[in-house]
């Protein structure tokens, strides 16, 4: 599939701001260009972007009932309540639960914490975690990361007598459950001043707000940024706003003076002595916490993220290691079947979204496997799989296609769902699944149009490979923590050949370690471009060509160097 390189063009006012930057600021202007593109274009505001202040992060009394929230934990402290902190078997749940026991742990003797079963429970609030909490005299559960859809099993619990104090970041419905308090700061009457809050980020607003009623110090709780910052990082939510602020911090806990059980999984995904980044997070460390979730239960991440000794931690690390390799194999198999599925149906090409469905595959790959048929065929993708006697599946989409707005509109069909707009989960009875394919099928085919379903590649600026320097690369990195809506520059030069020294890597020899020139460059430019063998004879044949790329670090035996992360390689002119 060619993938369509997208160029920004700058306007005429991006460039005089941009000129105005770099004469306040002394910066390149290709980095002065980028700021202007994301918005940046005042001193001020680029000196808060470059170094964000926790001063900035916002009152949490300004989220719907905080001020309910804070007054039932203080009651429930004061007259020694038992306290069950509830939360989802993903990377977002766990850290949150963590954070929340970690914090109040000081001022509480009675505190539990509840990891649902994937398999036996399911998503969210459970029948059988409430009756977990009854049975061990609990009367307050704050539920974390889950719980804005769950109306019957509050009920359920006010019925024997257990508040619950709701945290969570999904798309509410109309009507919210009756708890004491729901905190989510997308409920259609929040004015609190940033929504793109993860699970965790709504954990940590409670724990804010509790200390500043108490008049605790923030201190306490700026330890904890750590575990935001891996929530940030692996649920994919925007590092803007108040995300950027908090992203920021953790990743200076993280990178300083971690807590035991994330030291323990950073040393045993090579990370130790490196400068831990957003990156890092999503593909080493998030992936290893959320294996346990998916191969056996969550409740394992937690007690690895509230180790209070070493060779717990280790312990602990070396068996959610142990999932994650046996997680991966489990994601290869289910892939290649996927795929085969997928190359079977007739006119696979005309569809403009994918349904898949075997009720043997493991339910705790699902989503994994739905992210990556995306990726593949760049359509939205529902794996499906048996858990129980319902259906249960992941939906990945495409940029433009609101996947949770379409599954929503099958609502009547499903027992469950929930979600954001590029990732979604549902429940349904067998006989609905039928008319579920079809009416979502259905949905993709008038909501999609063929630009959607192109890979594309946004490209932030042109560069001669001269620009390349390190300079220029300590401005990049003043524009960290990367992610959603500050994705790291994408960057293309134009007419690169190769220096002679380019050559196949890899135990299959599929990647492209690359050293190119360009005519204004003598001295070549590093880069890898992973899974890119086909285009080894064009480079070797010292012709021309362009090619798109974001700029790394590299760091072997001491010595730093610049290295380009190849994204796509085109041999003819654009």
């Amino acid at each position: 599939m060619i993938t369509k390189w997208n160029f920004r063009t700058p306007t005429e006012e991006e460039l005089h701001k941009r000129d105005k930057l770099v004469s306040e600021l002394g910066l390149s202007p290709i980095a002065c260009l980028l700021l202007v593109q994301r918005g940046l274009t005042t001193v001020e505001e680029v000196k808060k972007f470059f170094k964000p202040s926790l001063n900035d992060l916002h009152d949490p009394f300004l989220m719907p009932d905080m001020d309910k929230a804070v007054k039932r934990l203080n009651q429930a402290l004061g007259n020694k309540e038992k306290i069950l902190i509830y939360g989802d078997y993903d990377v977002d749940g766990t850290t949150a639960v963590s954070l929340v026991y970690k914090y109040l742990r000081p001022y509480s003797s009675s505190l539990d914490y509840y990891i649902p079963d994937r398999y036996d429970e399911g998503y969210g609030i459970s029948f059988k975690g409430i009756n977990y909490a009854k049975e061990n005299g609990i009367t307050l559960v704050i539920s974390l990361d889950c719980g804005i859809k769950a109306i019957e099993k509050i009920e359920y619990a006010k019925q024997l007598g257990i508040d619950f104090i709701i945290c969570d970041h999904h798309m509410p419905d109309d009507i919210l459950p009756d708890a004491v308090a729901v905190l989510d700061a997308k409920r259609t009457d929040s004015q609190y001043p940033y929504e793109h809050l993860s699970g965790c980020g709504v954990g940590f607003k409670f724990m804010q707000a509790f200390a500043k009623s108490n008049n605790f110090p923030f201190s306490d709780l700026e330890k904890l940024l750590e575990l935001t910052a891996v929530s940030i990082a692996s649920d994919i939510v925007p590092i803007t706003g108040e995300n950027r602020i908090l992203a920021y911090y953790g990743l200076k806990q993280l990178n300083s003076n971690p807590s035991l059980g994330l030291k323990g999984i950073i040393d045993i995904c090579g990370l130790s002595g490196k400068e831990i980044t957003i990156s890092d997070i999503v593909f080493k460390i998030g992936p290893r916490i959320n294996a346990s979730g998916r191969m056996m239960n969550g409740k394992e991440a937690v007690e690895l993220l509230l180790a209070k000794d070493i060779d717990v931690a280790r312990e602990k690390s070396e068996s959610i290691n142990q999932y994650n390799e046996e997680r991966r194999e489990l994601d290869k198999k289910i892939t290649d079947e996927a795929n085969a599925i997928i190359e079977a149906i007739p006119n696979i090409e005309e569809k403009k979204a994918i349904i898949i469905y075997n009720p043997g595959w493991h339910k705790g790959v699902i989503g994994i496997v739905a992210s990556r048929l995306t990726e593949k065929y760049y359509r939205p993708a529902v794996v499906l799989t048996k858990s129980s006697e319902l259906i249960t599946g992941s939906a990945r989409s495409v940029t433009g296609f609101d996947i949770y707005k379409a599954i929503e509109n099958c609502r009547d069909l499903l027992e469950n769902f929930g979600g954001h707009t590029y990732a979604a989960g549902l429940s349904l009875k067998e006989e609905n699944l039928k008319a579920f394919t079809e009416r979502f099928l259905q949905l993709a085919a008038e909501d999609i149009i063929p630009e959607q379903m192109t890979p594309q590649i946004d490209i932030d600026a042109v560069l001669n490979l001269q620009d390349i320097n390190q300079q220029f690369m300590n401005e990049l990195k003043k524009m960290n923590p990367f992610g959603p809506d500050n994705q790291k520059p994408v960057f293309c030069s134009f007419g690169v050949k190769d220096y002679g020294t380019s050559k196949l890597v890899g135990k299959d020899l599929e990647h492209i370690k690359l050293e190119i020139i360009d005519d204004k460059s003598s001295t070549p430019i590093h880069g890898i471009a992973f899974g890119m063998k086909q285009h080894n004879p064009h480079i070797k044949s010292m012709l021309p060509f362009n090619v798109c790329y974001t700029i790394e670090e590299n760091t072997y035996n001491g010595n730093t160097t610049l290295q380009l992360m190849v994204k796509d390689i085109k041999e003819n002119d654009i």
